[in-house]
């Protein structure tokens, strides 16, 4: 019996006749090399610098720090909309930890303020009746 016979296919265990060859692709008409992804192509572009004056001088300023400015100066001038994408945009990136359903740790201080209210609430509660 050679090696061979002992080869059992199976999962992630293709027959060795239908294997890929060596030197031959397994996706024919795939990405091409050198090809940028979305990402790249958007980092580059917010990357890229714009010339603007602001309260009368010249400034040079990234596309993405524009774009935050306006959407800031919309958020202000009351854009609901574009405060709800500023605050969003700032509870992702600045306190991930809330965004993801997972607590921040509380210190001692934090923890003793929440146990006097619960003190209290339970007081209040035991009077009104409840």
């Amino acid at each position: 019996m050679s090696q061979d016979d002992d080869y059992e296919v199976g999962y992630r265990k293709p027959p060795k006749a239908s294997r890929w060859r060596k030197g031959q692709s397994g996706n024919r008409r795939g990405r091409l090399k050198g090809t940028r992804n979305l990402k790249i192509e958007l980092t580059e572009e917010l990357g890229e610098i714009l010339h603007i004056k602001e309260r009368g001088a010249a400034r040079r300023i990234t596309k993405q720090r524009a774009l935050l400015k306006a959407m800031t100066a919309k958020a202000v001038q009351g854009d609901t909309r574009a405060a709800t994408v500023l605050i969003n945009t700032i509870f992702r990136l600045l306190r991930p930890e809330l965004v993801e359903g997972v607590p921040p740790e509380l210190t001692k201080e934090d923890q003793a303020i929440l146990d006097t209210f619960e003190v209290r609430r339970r007081k209040d509660d035991e009077e009104s009746g409840k």
